[in-house]
């Protein structure tokens, strides 16, 4: 692939986006990779980093344009609907080439027709009230209020980041970080006598390992479906056809 007069705003912050970069580094394509900023200590892939916010659709088109970028790469997380929204927003007022890369979600796999699946973290509480009352929470820092109510209950919650407001006494709050793997998962869910599991349809393989644990243990699972992207954004699920879409466009 010939990099001449490409240069790639690559939106930031997964696994994914970070192997782009480095392929995009070592095919000599000119990439700048933008962090949200949510995470103290962010996995920092190759090459140009910035971090922070754009100031909504108008800040990232202003920066599509004095930033000379010819083609706008989506690689946020695939829950990330507002930065994805505003990313076809924005190409298409700057007149930019942009391609959403979301990893496969988890719909394929041989236990996903067992799970209960729901449109959003309100629908998981209350499926999840119906299964068992000692429930793993995976579905994000910012989600946890949405379960303020589970004071009657033991609640096991994992998060990357610490959290910054106080949570019921009886809930056991784990910071980590992926990749897991089966055996830890099991042995984490058998400690604390989880009997239901809940996540968001995040896909990949950082995360995977507590459903094969689930379904080890007989864990019913409830997940939150992704969120459509806009009409009319591309969207891919590697980086290979990342690198296609570059030397078509």
């Amino acid at each position: 692939m010939s990099g001449a007069a490409r240069r790639v705003l690559l939106l930031g912050g997964t696994a994914e986006a970070r192997a782009l970069a480095a392929r995009l580094v070592d095919d000599g394509i000119e990439v700048t990779s933008s962090l949200a900023g949510r995470v103290s200590r962010p996995r920092l892939p190759v090459g140009e980093v910035r971090i922070g916010g754009f100031g909504g659709v108008d800040g990232l088109v202003a920066a599509l344009r004095d930033g000379g970028v010819t083609h706008l790469v989506d690689a946020t997380h695939p829950f990330a609907a507002t930065m994805t929204a505003h990313a076809a927003a924005a190409a298409e007022r700057a007149g930019v080439p942009v391609l959403r890369l979301a990893r496969p979600g988890w719909r394929e796999r041989p236990d996903a027709a067992s799970w209960s699946w729901v449109g959003d973290v309100d629908a998981a509480r209350e499926r999840a009230e119906t299964l068992g009352g000692r429930p793993f929470v995976t579905t994000g820092r910012q989600s946890l209020g949405r379960y303020a109510g589970w004071t009657d209950r033991p609640v096991l919650v994992r998060v990357v980041e610490p959290l910054t407001e106080p949570v019921p006494a009886g809930w056991s709050v784990l910071e980590a970080r992926g990749p897991y793997d089966v055996t830890g998962e099991r042995e984490l869910m058998t400690r604390h006598r989880v009997d239901v599991l809940l996540t968001k349809d995040s896909g990949g393989s950082y995360t995977a390992a507590k459903l094969d644990a689930a379904a080890e243990l007989g864990v019913p699972v409830v997940v939150v479906s992704r969120p459509s992207p806009p009409a009319g954004l591309r969207e891919v699920p590697d980086v290979a056809a990342v690198l296609a879409w570059l030397d078509q466009t």
